[in-house]
C-alpha cells in the first residue's frame, strides 16, 4: 500500500512521494531497474515457465481463519515474484485470483471475456541507443563521454539534442531562504547560467549537523536541485558526487517515477573524474573543492575563509543528446460480481483490496536494508491479506446466494486491483470506465477497501468516515455481535485505493490494523499475521456490506474539505483544496480531478479537469514541482494560479488556508 499515516502508529515511510504530498497538498514511487529486477511478461523465464500457483484443496463456505492464511501464503509465494505490477509475478498471482473468483462462483465482470481488466501503463525508462556527450576544452580535442560508464541520463531528464554549451559550477546548487533554519545560501546569487549547464553536487555538504540537515532535506533532493536550476534558466544540470559524498556509486541509477514526471532541462550525473575535468582550470583537485565548500557552509564558518565560489569555467563546454526510451506495460485488474437478482442491478456496492506490491524492491520504495536488499518482498500484509480477506467475504455472500438466502437488493462487484504500489494505477483506470461522479442512480454507491488488515492488535481502523453521514450507524449495527474494538477515523482522503472512488463522488469506508517495522520489506511474511482477527474484519465487512445492498437509500456522499493534518508530511503548512489526478502520465502540469468544496482553490474559481502550469510565476511541470511550490506559500498571502481549462491559460488568485 501507499505511505500513510495514523494517530495511533508511528509515520510510515513516504515511499510514494509524490502520492503521500499530492494528497497533502488537499490540505508519490519511484520504480526502476534494480537488483533481481522482475521480469515482464513475455520475457525469458516469464509467466508461461512457472508452475500455477494451486487452489486450496477444499475453503468453507463461511469467513475461515484457516482460508485466510491458506490464500495468503499462496499470494505471497516466491513464484508471484512480490507481484508488481507488470511484470510475470502479477500474472501468476492474476491467474491465480482468476482461478480462486470461479471456483467461488463469482460472474466474472472484467473486459477480456473473464474476470481480467487490463490497463496500460509506463513501467520504467531505458537508455536508448543515441546517448552522446561530447567535452570541448581549449587546445584539446574533443573528448566523447561514454553514457552509461562516464555519465548517465536521470530518468526525468529532457530527451533530446543538448546544443554545445558553457559550463558554470555552482557549489551543491542551494538556494535557502533566511527562514529555513539557518541564514540564507544562494549558490546562484552571483553567476549567470542562463542557457548554460550547472555543475553542482550531489546532496549536503557533510558538515552539516543533523538538525540543520533534517532542515535543508528538502533542498538535497536531485528532483529540487533541478528545478531550481531550471528556473534559473539552466539548459542543463551535472550532479557529481565528489569523493566527501555518501555514495557507494559515482553515477546515479536510472529509476523512474510512476508519474513519469520529467523536465525540459537535461539532468545528468558524471563521474568524479569527468568533474575534476571540467574543474581542473579552478587550480584544485575535486576533493579540495568539495572540502572547501563544505567547511564554508559548516556551522561555524567565517566571511574570510578560502573557497571555490561559484563562476563560470572558462574555456569549458558540453554537447550531445540524451536518448531515453520508456518502457510499457500492461496491469490487470481481477473483477467478479454476485448478482442478488436474475439481472445486474442497476446500483452496486464494490469491495476491493489491492493485490500488487513491490517485485524485488525496485526503486525507493522499498525499506529493505543490508542482506536483504534485492530479495523478493513478499506482501503477507501488504496486501495478500486484504486480497485474502475480500476473497473470503465474497465466497460467503455467494455461498449464502447459492443456498437461496436473500442477501440484499444491490449487486456486490469484488474488485482485486493491480498498481497500487505505483499511483492506485489500476483502480483509477477502473472508475474511469465505470463512475460517473454525476449521478449514481447507476454504478457504485458505495466502496468497501481492504489495505494491510493482518496485524489486528488492540483495535481495528476504519477510516473514511467522513465520507457520509451514513456510516456511523452502519458500522455500530454491524459490530454488535463481535468482540471487535474499532477506532473510526473521518479522513477520506486516504493513501490506498479508497481515494479513486472517493474523489469521484462515491463514499468509501477503509479497513486497516496499523503500521509495523516490516512494512515494504522481504519481512512482511505470512507467519506474522493475525488470522483470527482477520476473520473477525470480514464478518464485519461481510455485515456492512449486507446492510449497504439491502438499504432503500444510498449512503449520502459528504464531500470532506480537506483531509487530516496526519496525511501531509512533518512542515508542509498550506492548504489549497487540490486534488491532483495522481495517474496522469507524460503530462506537461499538473491536472486536477477535483477541488475540495469550499477550499481556497474552489473559492477561487479552479475546478476539476484543471491542469496547473504555474503557481507565482513558478513553472508547474509535473506533480513535484507543485509539491515544491505549495511549500513555497504562505497562509493568508495570495499566489497567483495559472492553469489551461480547455487549452486557454486561465489565472486565479488563490488565498492558501492552514492545513491544520
Amino acid at each position: 500500500m501507499s505511505s500513510r499515516s495514523t494517530p495511533s502508529t508511528p509515520r510510515r515511510c513516504l515511499g510514494q512521494f509524490v502520492l503521500l504530498l499530492s494528497i497533502a497538498s488537499f490540505g508519490c514511487a519511484p520504480i526502476g531497474p534494480g537488483p533481481e529486477r522482475a521480469r515482464a511478461p513475455g520475457e525469458s523465464g516469464s509467466f508461461e515457465d512457472v508452475t500455477p500457483l494451486l487452489l486450496p484443496k477444499a475453503t468453507h463456505a463461511t469467513i475461515s481463519a484457516d482460508d485466510l492464511e491458506a490464500h495468503i501464503r499462496t499470494l505471497s509465494d516466491p513464484r508471484t515474484g512480490g507481484r508488481r505490477a507488470g511484470t510475470a509475478g502479477e500474472r501468476v498471482a492474476v491467474d491465480y485470483l482468476v482461478r480462486v473468483f470461479d471456483s467461488i462462483g463469482l460472474e466474472p465482470d472484467g473486459n477480456e471475456g473473464d474476470s481480467r481488466s487490463r490497463f496500460s501503463f509506463t513501467s520504467g525508462v531505458d537508455l536508448g541507443p543515441d546517448n552522446t556527450l561530447t567535452l570541448f576544452r581549449p587546445n584539446e580535442e574533443a573528448s566523447h563521454l561514454e553514457a552509461g560508464v562516464d555519465w548517465r541520463p536521470l530518468a526525468f531528464s529532457r530527451s533530446d539534442l543538448i546544443p554545445s554549451s558553457q559550463v558554470v559550477f555552482a557549489g551543491y546548487g542551494l538556494v535557502v531562504p533566511e527562514d529555513e533554519g539557518r541564514g540564507a545560501i544562494d549558490d546562484y546569487s552571483d553567476v549567470e547560467v542562463r542557457d548554460r549547464w550547472v555543475l553542482v553536487f550531489r546532496d549536503l555538504p557533510n558538515t552539516l549537523g543533523p538538525d540543520e540537515r533534517q532542515a535543508l532535506q528538502r533542498h538535497a533532493s536531485l528532483r529540487y536541485k533541478a528545478m531550481v536550476a531550471r528556473d534559473h534558466g539552466a539548459r542543463g544540470i551535472l550532479f557529481a558526487s565528489g569523493p566527501l559524498g555518501r555514495f557507494r556509486k559515482e553515477l546515479v541509477p536510472l529509476r523512474f517515477d510512476a508519474s513519469l514526471a520529467g523536465t525540459r532541462i537535461a539532468v545528468v550525473s558524471i563521474r568524479d573524474a569527468v568533474a575534476e575535468r571540467l574543474l581542473i582550470r579552478t587550480g584544485g583537485s575535486l576533493e579540495s573543492i568539495q572540502a572547501g565548500i563544505d567547511a564554508a557552509l559548516s556551522t561555524d564558518a567565517t566571511a574570510e575563509d578560502d573557497f571555490v565560489r561559484p563562476g563560470l569555467l572558462s574555456g569549458i563546454e558540453l554537447g550531445g543528446r540524451i536518448d531515453l526510451v520508456t518502457r510499457k506495460a500492461e496491469g490487470t485488474n481481477v473483477i467478479g460480481r454476485i448478482r442478488v437478482g436474475d439481472t445486474p442491478s442497476p446500483q452496486t456496492i464494490v469491495l476491493g483490496a489491492h493485490f500488487d506490491h513491490l517485485g524485488h524492491g525496485e526503486g525507493s520504495g522499498s525499506l529493505a536494508s543490508g542482506d536483504d536488499v534485492g530479495d523478493i518482498h513478499p506482501g503477507a500484509d501488504d496486501n495478500a491479506s486484504g486480497t485474502a480477506l475480500l476473497i473470503e467475504i465474497a465466497e460467503s455472500l455467494a455461498s449464502r446466494k447459492r443456498a437461496g438466502e436473500n442477501i440484499g437488493d444491490r449487486d456486490f462487484v469484488f474488485a482485486a486491483w493491480s498498481g497500487e504500489e505505483l499511483g492506485l494505477l489500476g483502480s483509477h483506470a477502473w472508475v474511469e470506465a465505470h463512475v460517473n461522479p454525476h449521478t449514481h442512480e447507476t454504478g457504485p454507491v458505495a466502496y468497501l477497501n481492504f489495505d494491510m488488515v493482518g496485524r489486528l492488535r488492540e483495535k481495528l481502523i476504519i477510516q473514511g468516515l467522513g465520507s457520509s453521514s451514513a456510516w456511523a450507524a452502519i458500522i455500530e449495527n454491524a459490530a454488535q455481535s463481535l468482540d471487535l474494538s474499532i477506532s473510526l477515523q473521518q479522513d477520506s482522503y486516504l493513501p490506498t485505493d479508497a481515494t479513486s472512488f472517493y474523489t469521484q463522488g462515491v463514499p468509501v469506508l477503509a479497513a486497516f490494523t496499523g503500521v509495523h517495522s516490516e512494512y515494504h520489506t522481504p519481512r512482511d511474511t505470512p507467519d506474522l499475521l493475525n488470522h483470527k482477527g482477520m476473520a473477525k474484519i470480514g464478518e464485519l465487512f461481510e455485515a456492512i456490506a449486507e446492510a449497504l445492498s439491502r438499504a432503500p437509500d444510498a449512503p449520502a456522499y459528504h464531500a470532506q474539505e480537506s483531509p487530516s493534518a496526519g496525511l501531509a508530511r512533518s512542515g508542509f503548512r498550506v492548504f489549497l483544496g487540490t486534488v491532483p489526478d495522481y495517474a496522469q502520465t507524460e503530462l506537461v502540469g499538473v491536472r486536477l480531478s477535483g477541488v475540495a468544496p469550499t477550499g481556497p482553490a474552489e473559492e477561487a474559481g479552479v475546478r476539476g479537469g484543471d491542469i496547473i502550469i504555474e503557481v507565482d510565476g513558478r513553472p508547474i511541470e509535473n506533480l513535484y514541482d507543485y509539491t515544491y511550490a505549495l511549500e513555497a506559500l504562505r497562509v493568508g498571502v495570495s499566489a497567483r494560479v495559472t492553469i489551461l481549462r480547455a487549452g486557454e491559460r486561465v489565472e486565479f488568485d488563490v488565498v492558501p488556508a492552514s492545513r491544520n
